[in-house]
């Protein structure tokens, strides 16, 4: 497949690191030769120093043969107009990258198609929504909903308060029990998990279940303790926060520490309609946390963009007593260390919009993807088709890749898990959880016959 990137920041060279790998043709375009760094002789990539809307860098790039094209510079109508230019080309499917709400309106959806411009990611939106679905459900690192929720995916710490540990999982979850679990991080290792495998103290296990019983997958994991989230601090009045504060549940109270007060007027503009409290001052001044109630606040998100910022102040956040906290951690390089700090939530927005930009990529029907970092691994909703070869036979005689797992299906909206009897048909959205990226692997099942 052939891919152009506009754009060499932080999402187009990590979307350029991913392509390398899946042998993809992928070539990186940007103006800014320091940018480029070289990056062609790190990864199997074409680097092109030259402006994304040029005509002539374009055509020299390939575009006209592309499959994808991706607007990812740092400015919006730049990232429009080398879309509009790349489909005039001929590139089959382009994205691009924006920061104005107002586009993503199901009502400008046509608009922008017209253009040629089939899709719009904005990750900050992205990385909000993710935030605020973190903060819903106080005790889970990670989660993941399709259809409403039918099916949910739930990254949880274990403590020694859980009832599950240390026993073989054919004795925990077997094919009539209400969870399964896809996958376990264990230190610096993922287990993709067999019915001899255990779970231990500490351990980040993913469990697939249904909406219902939710409540239940909080009991055996110990954490019914947990305060469901009230108040929310979060340190940084960026994009990211403004949308999350946008869409935050009437029952959850916020505050903003901010560090400019040329921001903070912005930001009481923004949140006028909200019942947001913005506060000028450092989200790491002890004093100040201690004097907006930090004792009494369930979550504290960092979003500034400053990983080690943000990393500090949530392992401040955790020492006055903040049982869920949240890091914004754009360097790849610290999310591990977070990890082992025993930060909550980490949320990278490039990895997100990379998440998004990939999914354009499969053939097969795929309507949402997800990277999980802590785990290196992806997780995806597969529409199944008619005459499908996921549709032929029972899950345990497919042949599935080792480290992919069906965890569970949506049939007529309603969520049912997956076992090694289950006869997957035609329309049936599909969770799949790939471990080590084979999301490419695995579209050849979901796709009509003839077409892999």
């Amino acid at each position: 497949m052939k891919i152009v990137i506009a754009g060499a920041g932080a999402v187009g060279t990590h979307l350029s690191s991913l392509l390398s790998t899946e042998n993809h043709d992928c070539v990186l375009i940007d103006d800014d030769e320091e940018r480029l760094g070289g990056i062609d002789a790190k990864y199997d990539i074409m680097a092109i120093n030259a402006a994304p809307t040029s005509i002539k860098a374009l055509k020299d790039a390939g575009v006209g043969a592309a499959d994808l094209f991706v607007g990812v510079t740092t400015e919006e109508s730049r990232n429009i107009t080398a879309c509009i230019l790349a489909h005039a080309l001929g590139a089959k499917k382009t994205v691009a990258r924006i920061d104005n709400y107002e586009y993503l309106s199901a009502a400008n959806q046509a608009f922008f198609k017209n253009l040629g411009i089939d899709s719009l990611i904005y990750p900050e939106v992205l990385a909000a929504a993710d935030i605020i679905n973190g903060l819903k459900l106080s005790w889970v690192r990670q989660r993941w909903d399709v259809h409403d929720s039918s099916l949910v995916l739930l990254g949880v710490k274990l403590r020694d308060t859980a009832e599950i540990l240390n026993q073989p999982l054919k004795d925990l979850c077997g094919p009539d029990d209400p969870y399964h679990i896809v996958a376990i991080k264990r230190g610096d290792e993922t287990i993709i998990p067999g019915g001899l495998d255990e779970l231990h103290v500490l351990d980040l296990a993913y469990f697939m279940t249904t909406r219902e019983y939710i409540p239940y997958i909080r009991k055996i994991v110990g954490k019914e303790h947990y305060a469901d989230v009230q108040n929310v601090i979060f340190m940084g009045g960026g994009k990211t926060a403004v949308r999350a504060a946008l869409t935050m549940p009437d029952y959850m109270n916020l505050k903003i520490i901010e560090r400019s007060a040329e921001r903070c007027e912005r930001l009481n503009q923004l949140l006028s309609e909200t019942d947001t409290m913005v506060i000028h001052g450092d989200g790491r001044d002890l004093a100040l946390l201690q004097e907006e109630n930090i004792k009494n606040t369930q979550a504290f998100v960092a979003l500034t963009e400053n990983a080690e910022t943000n990393i500090l102040a949530c392992l401040t956040a955790k020492k006055l007593g903040v049982r869920k906290t949240v890091a914004m951690v754009e360097n790849l390089d610290y999310v591990s260390m977070a990890e082992s700090l025993d930060i909550g939530t980490i949320i990278n927005k490039k990895t997100i919009a990379a998440s998004h930009i990939f999914q354009m990529m499969l053939k097969a029907d795929v309507r949402n993807m997800r990277s999980l970092m802590m785990v290196d691994s992806d997780v995806a909703e597969f529409v199944a088709a008619e005459g499908s070869r996921v549709t032929k036979k029972p899950v345990k005689a497919l042949g599935l890749p080792f480290g992919v797992t069906i965890g569970g299906l949506v049939r007529n909206g309603e969520g049912q898990l997956v076992n090694g009897n289950t006869q997957i048909e035609a329309g049936d959205s599909v969770m799949v959880f790939c471990h080590e990226h084979q999301l490419g692997k695995v579209e050849k099942y979901f796709k009509k016959q003839g077409l892999w």
